[in-house]
């Protein structure tokens, strides 16, 4: 068995998972917003009782906001700020042993969709965060690909490509940059977007709501958003070559991009083809927490004989 976490910015949410992916037991806390030696505890609180509901010591994976720097050993590039430049991995095993394995939330979903999700058998998997913000993660074989910098899929911080006249030098991102594709593909950017050109303030499932229902406005601004999406996962295709793409976060739920996307990246891959799959995660909003678990996938067998599980 392995525990699975998903450290969130509100909530974090423990997962007791069996031998072939059985979800077995869930555990949500408040995440101590602020207070980093709070995180600590409640993260050590939370695999403890897991343990004990197991029997047994379990390996622990963690999905967290930003990455471990390799040349450092201390958290970047985390919204949750109070674990910036803390040695999270380290005070981790501190506690609780050589048995935690960390990485980014983004390359936990992609973990996720790859062994058992929308990108199960595939050779290359590149999974997609649209939601308040935009990240990624590339698994390959099965294997998540982090790179010497920690930031392998961190495709929503690179320009959006092919940019329109009225789009330079685009809006501001968090980042200190502009033009950024999470600038302007994430649901933030859309919402931002209907609003510079409609003077009309609307969240973007209240849009894509709109669109639905005959709105112009509201449908010219899906357009202007798939195709952005579109030409920034051309540059994804461009590069790495994924067998399937996953789409996940709340934009992920727009029906229209699954149709919309594929029909528009042939104008921007260099290929006579795409054969490039586009699809819906399969796990949902527990895909960060399954990816967790499943970054110890050596650890299957030898705890299920363990534990009398099979």
């Amino acid at each position: 068995m392995r525990i699975g976490i998903d450290l969130g910015g509100t909530k974090t949410e423990a997962m007791l998972m069996g031998p072939h992916g059985e979800d077995l037991l869930r555990l949500r806390e408040p995440t101590p917003a602020g207070d980093y030696e709070a995180t600590l505890d409640l993260i050590s609180h939370l695999v403890g009782q897991l343990d004990r509901e197991a029997g047994a010591t379990c390996p622990v994976g963690i999905g967290m906001p930003g990455a471990i720097s390799p040349a450092t050993g201390i958290v970047k590039n985390a919204n949750s700020t109070w674990l910036i430049g803390q040695p999270l991995h380290t005070h981790l095993e501190q506690r609780l042993g050589p048995r935690v394995r960390l990485a980014n939330d983004a390359d936990c979903f992609a973990l996720s969709e790859a062994t058992d999700g929308a990108g199960r058998g595939a050779q290359s998997v590149f999974g997609v965060i649209a939601g308040t913000g935009v990240g990624g993660g590339f698994v390959v074989d099965g294997k998540l690909l982090s790179g010497p910098n920690a930031i392998a899929g961190e495709w929503g911080h690179i320009p959006l490509p092919w940019p329109q006249a009225h789009e330079l030098p685009g809006p501001d991102c968090y980042c200190g940059k502009q033009g950024c594709v999470e600038a302007w593909c994430s649901g933030p950017g859309l919402a931002a977007d209907h609003l510079r050109i409609t003077k009309h303030r609307l969240k973007p499932e209240n849009i894509a709501l709109a669109a639905a229902t005959g709105n112009t406005e509201a449908k010219a601004s899906l357009d202007r958003h798939a195709d952005r999406l579109a030409r920034a996962l051309a540059i994804v295709i461009n590069i790495v070559d994924p067998h399937v793409i996953v789409l996940g976060g709340g934009l992920s739920h727009m029906d229209h991009l699954y149709d919309a996307v594929p029909r528009l990246l042939p104008r921007y891959v260099f290929s006579d083809s795409v054969s490039t799959l586009i699809r819906r995660n399969v796990h949902g909003a527990s895909s960060g927490i399954r990816g967790a678990a499943w970054l110890w996938p050596e650890h299957a067998d030898t705890q299920s004989h363990q534990t009398g599980l099979r």
